[in-house]
């Protein structure tokens, strides 16, 4: 396994997310961008929420990816760069590693380094054939894909977890085209999205009865507090995740329980009493309404697989 260099000075990276959760807590409404969720805690909760009973998404992904990674490798193809964005714990990517025995190199990319870098190990140590390159990365952003020591016939990316529900279809749409320029012509994208479904059974999913997903996004704060010198109370917030059909999306946010006054790196932020601020959008698809969305960026879809209730879906496009 070859770790990327420290390409991101950890300096800018605190600075850029200090800027961030300032524009964020400056708007009306309020917000926080949902990457910031990622740290070691997050990422381990994250794990978690991915066992929950309510929490069908990873369940059904990961049936349908084992149950079709024969099929999805043969879609990939040999000598693929498999490019993976948020990776977490990689543990879809096994099944398909398994079914590319010819992949010449795995990069998975996440925000959390020290979570990437612990996946990253275990993926080496278990696949010694593929070359394994982490890289800790925005991947919301334009990065550049690191270098591999073999030769490389194409890039696939690989976006697992229904992730591309978060952003707004606008913003969907540029990443999406960002994605297509690592592909290039040859490349494909690998992706899950959530089909759209019965309002309660996705309400369930983001309102737990352990609290798990709670804890999470209140930990989005406790991050806040430890590296941004802030003082959020988090006993004065609560979680909040509701379903709009209209829109299609679940909206989660954190809701002020009281009025006050929050520093954050010097900075001071008014809330009042039942002020939200907005932490995620988790939109769900149709897969016609998910292809419109990335037609824009040259992707033609080439198969797809669902589980048996079709709660999930994932898809394979090409770039043409």
């Amino acid at each position: 396994m070859r770790a990327n260099p420290p390409a991101v000075a950890l300096r800018n990276r605190a600075r850029t997310f200090r800027n961030d959760v300032w524009a964020g807590l400056s708007c009306l409404p309020k917000q926080l961008p949902c990457k910031y969720f990622y740290d070691k805690r997050g990422s381990e909760l994250f794990d978690r929420i991915c066992l929950l009973d309510e929490y069908y998404l990873t369940r059904a992904e990961l049936a349908i990816t084992e149950r079709h990674a024969a099929e999805m490798g043969e879609q990939i193809g040999d000598g693929v760069m498999l490019v993976e964005f948020g990776s977490g714990s990689s543990v879809k990517t096994r099944y398909l590693l398994d079914a590319l025995p010819r992949a010449a190199a795995y990069v998975p990319v996440d925000i959390s380094g020290e979570h990437l870098q612990q996946a990253a190990r275990e993926i080496s140590a278990d696949y010694p054939r593929v070359e394994v390159i982490p890289a800790c990365a925005d991947f919301t952003e334009p990065f550049q894909l690191p270098m591999a020591t073999r030769s490389i016939s194409h890039v696939a990316v690989y976006f697992p977890g229904s992730t591309i529900g978060n952003f707004l279809p606008q913003r969907a749409t540029r990443l999406l085209a960002n994605v297509a320029g690592l592909c290039d012509r040859g490349g494909g994208l690998l992706i899950g999205i959530d089909l759209k479904k019965e309002p309660t059974k996705i309400h369930a999913a983001y309102n737990d009865a352990l609290g798990v997903t709670a804890e999470f996004n209140l930990n989005l704060l406790r991050r806040i507090n430890r590296e941004l010198d802030g003082n959020f109370q988090l006993n004065t917030f609560q979680h909040r995740a509701i379903y709009s059909a209209e829109r299609g999306r679940v909206e989660i946010d954190l809701v002020s329980t009281e009025a006050q006054v929050v520093q954050v790196a010097g900075r001071a932020f008014q809330f009042e009493a039942g002020e939200a601020i907005n932490t995620e959008y988790s939109h769900k698809y149709t897969i016609e309404e998910f292809s419109a969305l990335a037609a824009p960026a040259g992707f033609v879809l080439h198969h797809e697989w669902t589980d048996a209730e079709r709660n999930f879906a994932v898809l394979h496009y090409v770039v043409e």
